[in-house]
């Protein structure tokens, strides 16, 4: 029982990983940030759109659905602290800090603004980039994340506490730890890994008050059958402007804001569908409003 719990929570966190990418090499490097070496890969060109992965995942997560982004842009996917090909450092795992990481990536490579999408874990890394460095992102999108601790449904919040350490030998047998241990500087910080997953599963947090200062355009997008709570997304638009009345017959009254609910995706495939990549570029791809204001 155990094993299974221990896999179903890597899933709702986003802690899958996707096969090996099956397209030319991209420009890729290290950029030294914070102390870390963290590992980032470039494809395409145009606006810069910086990519942040799932818990325990690394790029390729988003493997299939990298040629339809990097088409029509500069996209820039990271390796998290401790993921993929970053090394891990004497720091703990904590959502700011990795905000803080990739601010710094972007300044390194030098990047006045970049969209920034990132998906569970990474979406939360993403949130906290606009939060914490607003000039720096243009557009966020934040998919299969809450913006509070209890927007996970509540066996998701049980099954997150039982990751740990202990979960490092069950979870030997799944994907996530095939690409961990085939990308990974030390494979052998496995379960260091998963205990420093733990004990930042367990903060609480709630970011409503800074949600709800936001001033660049947001897409909140998860599936209809989401780890997420449903009621919590539409709490989550509200909070940046949406929801609140009739955008009326030309649209004028629109938010800054959009809502997309991918029909049948679930928190485990999400990030993998083609639907997430056109949703995503549709939103992107729009023109910013003409002034920043009330949302």
């Amino acid at each position: 029982m155990f094993r299974n719990r221990a896999v179903a929570v890597a899933a709702a966190v986003g802690l899958s990983a996707a096969a090996a990418f099956a397209q030319s090499a991209p420009e890729s490097g290290y950029a030294p940030v914070n102390g870390l070496k963290m590992y980032y890969e470039i494809r395409g060109s145009g606006q810069p759109l910086v990519l942040l992965h799932g818990g325990v995942g690394a790029i390729e997560m988003f493997a299939p659905i990298l040629p339809a982004l990097s088409a029509s842009h500069r996209v820039i996917a990271v390796d998290l602290q401790a993921h993929g090909r970053t090394a891990d450092i004497d720091r703990p795992l904590r959502v700011e800090l990795m905000a803080d990481d990739v601010a710094a990536v972007i300044r390194h490579l030098g990047m006045a603004r970049a969209d920034v999408l990132g998906y569970s874990l990474g979406g939360a890394v993403a949130l906290q980039t606009a939060i914490r460095h607003p000039r720096l992102v243009r557009k966020l999108v934040v998919v299969s994340t809450p913006f509070r601790r209890d927007g996970w449904y509540p066996e998701i919040l049980t099954g997150m506490a039982q990751m740990g350490p202990q979960a490092a030998e069950p979870m030997k047998q799944t994907p996530m730890y095939a690409l961990y241990a085939r990308v990974a500087p030390r494979p052998q910080d496995w379960p260091v890994l998963l205990a420093k997953i733990g004990e930042a599963l367990m903060q609480d947090y709630d970011w409503s008050r800074e949600v709800a200062a936001l001033q660049m355009p947001v897409l909140i997008v998860a599936g209809d059958a989401d780890a997420v709570r449903t009621a919590h997304l539409v709490e989550f638009f509200a909070l940046l402007g949406g929801g609140q009345r009739d955008a009326g017959w030309d649209g004028s009254g629109r938010p800054r804001a959009q809502l997309a609910i991918l029909p049948g995706a679930t928190h485990y495939d999400i990030f993998s569908r083609p639907e997430l990549a056109s949703t995503a570029l549709q939103f992107l791809d729009a023109p910013l409003p003409a002034a920043v204001g009330s949302k």
